[in-house]
Parts: structure tokens; C-alpha cells; sequence
């Protein structure tokens, strides 16, 4: 049963951490932001101490934060669905979704769902395949699955081996999705470092997989510093088995952000997170660890980077990345704390753990990435709820840049960034914490808006499904996509593309 608190109730803040936010906001603008990340979306715990606990519990009974898995959402939001896990109990992951079937990334494998009810989506298969993240797309008859954990071997029946061991396998892994009931494993491609995430670059005859992927150190044979790029993948469609690298694009030949201790509590850049292009505009955006950067992919095989920005006061890791439609506006993710820490909260403040809204000024070459604002949910969390910003999609309406997104246990928010130096939240749902007493792990992982309705993929509770009903949102219910990697930004209005 789904109960509803006002906004006013959940913008209260909690105890002594609301007196102290005046004091924090000017020691921050006095200086660089100072928590040191641990980046690359973990589930920590946390030790939360018996005073911080007894204030989430007292903020539950005043009706300051939801009570323990309590739903709640704004008026214009629908929980229309949601399916637990079944037979796959790992960490959920990304989304993809293809006609009326959806695609959920597990640390554990994936599943399949048919979304053509959305208010009572069904399992088609499930396809155990360990490798975390997993993160999915899909592209035609062809899904990809990301490996960023060393395994044993490239097979679904890999153990976990030291990535000090050069016989250790991470990278991409490619299965042909033609019987939806009955996926199977056609090819995998190592790649340096492993898979993190992947963004598809689809052509006619081939698709480009990019492979993000970071962290290198002088100990793993398959993971060498400086790892300053990204792999590039080539799959022929008709014959995935040929898939292999076909280059290694250097995105920092200057050297990225060195992170602390030149600049404190930021990452230093050695490779990248998330990357999401931009085909109708050849453009695509890099979060890439301790930068942002915007580059050209009309040439898929040699991208060309156009600009790179660092923010060393308020952002620690650059971790996806979004344009509006008219591609005038990159927003920018901060995963403060790596997806593991209690970011939402008065203590830290609107500004970190936050997106930034970049606007892209100029034309060609020589276009570049201005900030213009921050926004964050203006709900603070309990300190037992992992909370930041994380992955998410435009909601398609033209003449207006509207974005649903997750927030890990901060839940979904949909925000107006029309205004890009005054963004505004226009609906939310979210559920209370996992555990009043300790920090538990947890939340939605991606928040995808797809023909009509928002799928959100929650770590530990499962698959949902949304319903938004409002009057700046109701005209993309008449958007129909015949496929969707949030990665891989569709132009939404160009009716051939559908």
C-alpha cells in the first residue's frame, strides 16, 4: 500500500547536522571540497554511530523521512509495478529496452521482461552470467554485457581470480538476443582494465562498442598505467564471433586530473566511467573519473576530444553524463562517495554528490562547456540511506529539457532543466531507508523513461514501474521508441529513426 507525505514534511532537515549547514556552506565556498571518494558504484557499509541511528529513528516517528521501505512519491507519480528478484539474487544493474521487452543488468547475470502490460510485467528468461556490473544494451538481435570483475575465464561459469594473475579475464561479453526465450553466448572481447560501462555506437553493418574503464595499477598485467582512453570494439552483426579492438583512443594525452593531493577530495583521472553519445550530432560526453569532457564521433573508430572541464571544489567523480535534445546542454553526475555513503543530507550540502548542468557554447571545434548550476534532490535522506546522484534519461518533450533519475535510495526524480542555471524537481518517489540502524546498501540503480512510462532497476528490491501524469510531461506519452540504451541518446523527434 502506497502512502503519501507531503513535500513539505520530507524537506525538514535532520537534528544538529541542519544547524551546522550555514557554517559548512561557507567553510565549502572558503575552499575545495574535502571527502575523499572511493569511486565506482559499490555497496559499502558504512558504521553509522547509536546517536546517528537514534535520529533516523526519531526522524521516521515524526514523519521526517519515511518509515523502513515505506513508499511514498508526489501526487503526479503512479507505482504502478514491481517485480522482485527471482532466480538472479545479485546487485541489479542498467537498463536497456527493445519493443515491448526490457533488458535488467544483474551483478549475477540478466533478465528479461515483457513490458507490454507495464502494470504486470512478465519474465521471458533469465540468463545467469556473473561479472559485475553487467551493465546491458542492445542493439538489433545483438545484447552486450559488461564484465568489470576478474574472472577465472570469459565463459558464464567463471570464479572470481585475483587480477594479479595474467591469465584473468574481464571485458566484453556479446549474446545474440533473437529468441528472447533462449539468449545465447556468441563472443566475448578482453579489453584493458575490464569492462565498467559501454556505450554502442550502431551502424548499418557493425556496431562500435566504447568500453569505459578505469583504475590501473602496475600490479595487473592486464590492466597497465597510464590507461589515459577507451577501448573501441568493432561487431560485424551478421558474424558477433569477429568482434576484436580496433583502437585504443588516447582522450588525455596531456595528462587528466592527478586528484589529490594538487587537488583534495577529487579522483584523479585514469580512464573513464560512463560516456553517452550522441549519433544524430556525432557528439558524445565523457565522465570520465576527474573530468568532463565533450568530443567528436563522426569518425566512430578516432573520436576527437573538442573540450575537457574539471570542477575541483564540488565534484569528486565525473560519473555519467546526459545531453538535452537540441544538444546545447550536458548534465553531469557527481557520485560522491562511490554510490555507498549518505550524500544527502545537510551535511553536505545541495552542491556535491550533485549533477551539473553545463551548457555547450560555440559551434565546431571550438565549442565548449560552460557551467551554468548544480541540482540535487531537495530531500535530505536519512544517514543510513546510501545516496547520490546517479543514472538517468530525458523524458522527451520538445521545447523543454525534462530528466528522470535515480538517486539510489534517495529514489527517482523528475527534474525541469529548461532553466539551466534554475533547475526545479517536478515529482519524486522514493522508498524509506533499508534499516533504521545501520547503513545497508541499496536503492535504484537507473531511472529510464521509455514509450510512456519510467522503469526504474532498484539494486535490492527489484524491477518498478512508474506512471507520471503531468501536464509538462504528458506530451512524450506520444513518443514511441523502437529501442532504447539511455547511452546511446536517441534524437526522439526524428520520426525515421523509430
Amino acid at each position: 500500500m502506497s502512502s503519501l507525505h507531503t513535500t513539505r514534511v520530507r524537506r525538514r532537515r535532520l537534528g544538529v547536522a541542519a544547524a551546522a549547514a550555514g557554517l559548512f556552506a561557507t567553510l565549502l565556498a572558503a575552499g575545495p571540497a574535502v571527502a575523499t571518494p572511493d569511486p565506482g558504484d559499490r555497496q559499502a557499509k558504512e558504521e553509522i554511530s547509536s546517536s546517528q541511528a537514534a535520529e533516523v529513528k526519531s526522524a521516521i516517528q515524526n514523519g521526517e523521512i519515511p518509515g523502513v521501505d515505506e513508499i511514498v512519491h508526489s501526487p503526479n507519480i503512479s507505482h504502478l509495478a514491481n517485480v522482485p528478484k527471482d532466480l538472479i539474487k545479485g546487485t541489479n544493474s542498467d537498463l536497456a529496452f527493445q519493443g515491448k521487452y526490457a533488458f535488467s543488468g544483474n551483478y549475477d547475470g540478466f533478465r528479461i521482461f515483457d513490458i507490454s502490460n507495464p502494470k504486470s510485467p512478465k519474465t521471458v528468461s533469465q540468463v545467469l552470467c556473473p561479472g559485475s556490473q553487467n551493465d546491458v544494451s542492445v542493439s538489433g538481435d545483438l545484447l552486450f554485457l559488461s564484465t568489470d570483475s576478474s574472472r577465472s575465464d570469459n565463459s558464464c561459469t567463471s570464479t572470481t581470480q585475483p587480477a594479479t594473475e595474467k591469465s584473468s579475464w574481464e571485458g566484453m561479453k556479446i549474446f545474440d538476443i533473437s529468441d528472447k526465450r533462449n539468449p545465447k553466448y556468441v563472443a566475448a572481447v578482453e579489453t584493458a582494465c575490464g569492462s565498467h560501462t559501454h556505450t554502442l555506437v550502431p551502424e548499418r553493418k557493425d556496431v562500435y562498442v566504447y568500453v569505459s574503464s578505469y583504475s590501473p595499477s602496475a600490479s595487473f598485467p592486464d590492466c597497465q598505467p597510464p590507461h589515459d582512453g577507451i577501448s573501441v570494439i568493432k561487431v560485424p552483426r551478421k558474424s558477433p564471433e569477429k568482434a576484436a579492438i580496433v583502437n585504443f583512443p588516447v582522450l588525455f594525452p596531456q595528462g587528466g586530473n592527478p586528484g589529490g593531493p594538487t587537488n583534495p577530495g577529487v579522483s584523479s583521472t585514469t580512464g573513464c566511467h560512463d560516456i553517452t553519445v550522441l549519433p544524430s550530432k556525432d557528439l558524445a560526453a565523457g565522465a570520465c573519473m576527474g573530468d568532463g569532457i565533450l568530443f567528436d564521433i563522426k569518425d566512430p573508430e578516432h573520436p576527437k576530444v573538442i573540450d575537457q572541464v574539471q570542477d575541483n571544489v564540488n565534484f569528486a567523480f565525473w560519473h555519467s553524463a546526459t545531453f538535452n535534445q537540441e544538444a546545447n546542454k550536458v548534465v553531469f553526475t557527481d557520485e560522491l562517495g562511490g554510490g555507498g555513503s549518505a550524500t544527502c543530507n545537510a551535511e553536505i550540502g545541495p552542491n556535491r554528490g550533485a549533477d551539473g548542468i553545463y551548457d555547450i557554447v560555440g559551434k565546431g571545434d571550438k565549442r565548449e562547456l560552460v557551467f551554468r548550476s548544480y541540482y540535487k534532490i531537495p530531500r535530505y535522506q536519512a544517514d543510513t540511506e546510501n545516496c547520490v546522484a546517479h543514472n538517468g534519461s530525458l523524458i522527451p518533450v520538445k521545447g523543454r529539457d525534462i530528466m528522470v533519475q535515480s538517486w539510489y535510495q534517495g529514489g527517482v526524480s523528475v527534474w525541469d532543466f529548461t532553466n539551466s542555471s534554475k533547475p526545479k524537481e517536478i515529482a519524486y518517489f522514493e522508498r524509506g531507508p533499508i534499516s533504521a540502524e545501520t547503513m545497508v546498501g541499496g536503492g535504484t540503480w537507473s531511472a529510464y523513461y521509455y514509450n510512456g512510462y519510467i522503469y526504474s532497476n532498484d539494486m535490492v528490491k527489484g524491477f518498478d514501474v512508474l506512471r507520471l501524469d503531468d501536464r509538462l510531461t504528458d506530451p512524450a506519452k506520444r513518443v514511441r521508441m523502437s529501442e532504447l540504451n539511455v547511452q546511446t541518446q536517441p534524437d526522439y523527434f526524428d520520426r525515421s529513426g523509430h
